[in-house]
């Protein structure tokens, strides 16, 4: 863990989306060491689906040793960032400080992306970020300690990261394009610009609704972001800009390198899931993989063997849990599509589309495929690094975790 220096007493930070997540950990830091922060973000009232508002931050804030402005702030809304800032002034005298934390995610394909999530994405992401640094410039270019920084991947052309959601990697490359572009254009004012983006998941609100209430297990806490962060924004801004920072590899730098501290289960932390735009993504997408034999026992194809073993697991306890159909498009050496049936009785499967319509659609190779349900691919792991496509109800589709758990003892 980064302990608390002191070097950003007094400085004022101007946080989006920090009422909850990594942008809350981040103002928490920072008000350790006797920090301003705006917070700047959406939610003032609260919602029993998120957790946190700009209030109950600014509350923990100062508890914390901070000062807090707590805005309300939409960031596609260019009136509001620039009242949030006059309010910064106002209250703290400038800003030193931009964090561009507030993003949308929808991981969509481009026939299944609207327009409206489209324009979402690249308002908040995209513009938002280009907006917030904009507004706040005049007050950087005052500072002595001047920083901004996006919570935005290393840019990364590989096709992978394009092919299964287009619009998102778009929205969310355009934050890491402004890294880049003002990182230069503002090197000669000491203005730092930097990205950071984190090795694993983050248990976030974001993460629990993309892959389910158990996230958790294979994710690590917002404080590591948070000790990264830190550790950057401590540097002085010539020291350190234009850089795609990665959380992991910040710490190790600065000494730090029992991550397990880090995992929200210790227990797990040889096991956590790549987040993003890193790791074998690009790599693994191999165009060799479909001339490769896949066989279990002689010349017995892996996806009938596995669907036989899936209708010996079956039984109304799972139905009961499940209430879903689903539809199965195998890609690879045993193209072909399948489907599971778990609405009403002990439930059924076989080849060919489901009698009714699937809740939930599920696309991947045949070899990932088999290794998903048979405990050797983890279905938020093969989901966050593009290897397996969703389309329809996200969470019914999380629900077969379970199911995989009963194939893996009969395989």
């Amino acid at each position: 863990m980064i302990s608390n220096t002191g070097k950003l007493a007094g400085k004022t930070l101007f946080i989006t989306g920090a009422s909850r997540g990594i942008g809350k950990a981040i103002a928490l830091k920072a008000a350790r060491d006797g920090a301003n922060i705006v917070i700047a973000a959406k939610t003032a009232e609260v919602n029993p689906k998120l957790p946190g508002t700009i209030f109950t931050a600014a509350k923990e804030i100062e508890d914390a040793g901070g000062k807090a402005l707590p805005c309300v702030v939409d960031v596609r809304d260019e009136k509001q960032i620039q009242d949030a800032v006059k309010q910064a002034v106002d209250k703290f005298g400038g800003i030193d400080i931009v964090i561009n934390n507030a993003s949308a995610i929808s991981l969509t394909s481009t026939p299944h992306t609207e327009m409206k999530r489209y324009d979402l994405m690249h308002n908040i992401n995209t513009r938002g970020t280009f907006l917030v640094s904009k507004e706040c410039l005049p007050y950087l270019l005052k500072s002595n300690h001047a920083h901004i920084m996006n919570i935005s991947p290393p840019l990364n052309l590989s096709p992978f990261w394009f092919k299964n959601h287009l619009a998102y990697t778009m929205a969310k490359y355009g934050m890491s394009m402004c890294v880049l572009g003002m990182a230069a254009e503002f090197k000669d004012n000491n203005i730092a610009v930097n990205a950071l983006w984190p090795k694993t998941a983050i248990h976030t609100a974001a993460i629990e609704m993309l892959t389910g209430p158990e996230s958790d297990k294979f994710s690590r806490k917002p404080e590591i972001m948070a000790d990264a962060a830190y550790a950057i924004l401590c540097k002085e801004p010539k020291a350190i800009s234009g850089r795609f920072l990665i959380d992991e590899e910040v710490l190790n730098q600065e000494g730090v390198t029992d991550l397990k501290q880090y995992a929200c289960h210790p227990e797990n932390a040889d096991k956590l899931m790549l987040d993003f735009f890193l790791g074998e993504g690009g790599d693994s997408l191999n165009f060799d993989q479909s001339k490769k034999s896949v066989t279990s026992g002689g010349n017995k194809q892996k996806i009938p063997f596995l669907f036989e073993k899936i209708r010996t697991v079956l039984s109304a306890e799972i139905v009961t849990k499940t209430k879903a159909v689903y539809q199965f498009n195998v890609l690879g050496d045993e193209k072909g599509t399948w489907y599971l049936d778990l609405k009403e009785g002990e439930g059924k499967c076989g080849s060919g589309d489901p009698p009714t319509k699937a809740d939930a659609t599920l696309t991947m190779d045949s070899k990932d495929f088999f290794n998903m349900f048979t405990g050797k691919l983890k279905p938020a792991s093969a989901f966050m690094s593009g290897k397996l496509k969703i389309s329809g109800d996200l969470q019914k589709a999380m629900k077969l975790e379970k199911l995989m758990g009963g194939l893996k003892s009969k395989l």
